[in-house]
């Protein structure tokens, strides 16, 4: 029988993506510490609970932490030792007795257009199929290859749920319609390539790469759960900027365990640390929470930290941009939400 004294409990959510990395989070702890016993513990969050709900319903009008608070309970009860969550999902106000402890090596922070792809369908519909017609089957439309966000038709539809990416998508082309979207990502990615009312979706990268899929060469979406004809295409940051701390793993433990700071000294990845550091500092400062109108990209420059920065909350686009010392990642956040207050 294990011994209770060596076994570090993880918490995590049990989607495909929170599993996904809180295996690796597990992976790096057992590479660090092998005398060590390392289990995951899978909590249902009040976000699991609520799919069909609005996550881009007016801020305030849903509960802070929907996908992380039944995580931090089990903390605080001592169920756990450590949670590992999407960063993203994270409020910026913790409970109290909570910290957090290390963000290992962020991932692309960038996100990605899918769309169906316009030679599939045509072989497909060219191609004799043995399955009974659907309805709505003969009307969806695909695009080409290197689909930029200008190329869509007049009044294309995009599906997102979150208020970030749609204002950002909206001031690119005001003509766009968006609706919302629920749902896990191959679900997402399923809805897609079926429903002709919807011509895409946007995703965040990370996202797609710690499920294993694949952007080819071609621009073909590939994976175990990825429906057959799906295009992507990475958007530049200069369309669109990330939502604060996308790409990022955040690992939360109890302030006072010094046995699990030590191990996540050796999960964090400084850079990384230092630059949600200061988009959190600005997502605070900003007043918001994960589902704000708001985005923010810092990034190490030299010995310095650029943060970028785009507000929606108070009508038209609203841009700042500002560099700081590397070590005082707080100070560059708060000072980049003072320009777009």
């Amino acid at each position: 029988m294990p011994d209770p004294a060596n076994t570090i409990r993880i918490a995590t959510r049990g989607s495909a993506l929170a599993l996904a990395q809180a295996n690796f989070v597990a992976a790096q702890c057992r590479a660090a510490f092998p005398a060590l016993r390392f289990e995951l513990k899978i909590i249902k969050t009040t976000g699991d609970k609520l799919q069909r709900a609005s996550l881009a319903k007016r801020e305030g009008s849903l509960p802070k932490g929907l996908f992380t608070k039944e995580l931090e309970v089990a903390l605080l009860k001592g169920r756990a030792d450590m949670a590992v969550h999407s960063l993203k999902d994270l409020p910026t106000d913790l409970p109290a007795g909570l910290t957090l402890a290390a963000t290992p090596k962020r991932a692309d922070v960038r996100d990605v257009l899918i769309y169906r792809d316009a030679a599939f369908l045509r072989q497909r519909a060219a191609t004799p199929a043995p399955q009974e017609w659907q309805p709505g089957q003969d009307t969806l439309r695909g695009f080409a290859p290197g689909l930029r966000l200008q190329d869509l038709p007049p009044a294309a539809t995009i599906a997102t749920s979150s208020t970030r990416r749609k204002a950002q998508l909206l001031a690119a082309r005001p003509d766009l319609n968006v609706v919302e979207i629920r749902g896990n990502v191959p679900t997402r990615l399923q809805k897609v390539a079926e429903r002709a009312e919807l011509d895409a979706t946007v995703l965040a990268l990370a996202g797609l790469a710690r499920l294993n899929f694949q952007i080819g060469n071609d621009g073909r979406l590939s994976g175990d759960a990825v429906p057959d004809g799906l295009l992507a295409v990475i958007l530049d940051l200069d369309l669109m900027l990330p939502c604060v701390g996308q790409g990022a793993i955040g690992i939360e433990i109890r302030s006072d365990d010094e046995r699990l700071a030590a191990i996540c000294q050796r999960l964090n990845h400084y850079n990384t640390y230092q630059c949600v550091a200061a988009e959190r500092a600005f997502l605070q400062a900003m007043g918001g929470g994960c589902q704000s109108p708001v985005a923010a990209c810092a990034e190490v420059v030299g010995d310095q930290l650029r943060l970028r920065a785009v507000s929606f909350r108070d009508g038209p686009a609203r841009r700042a941009e500002a560099r700081g010392p590397l070590h005082e990642p707080v100070a560059l956040g708060q000072h980049v939400a003072a320009q777009l207050k």
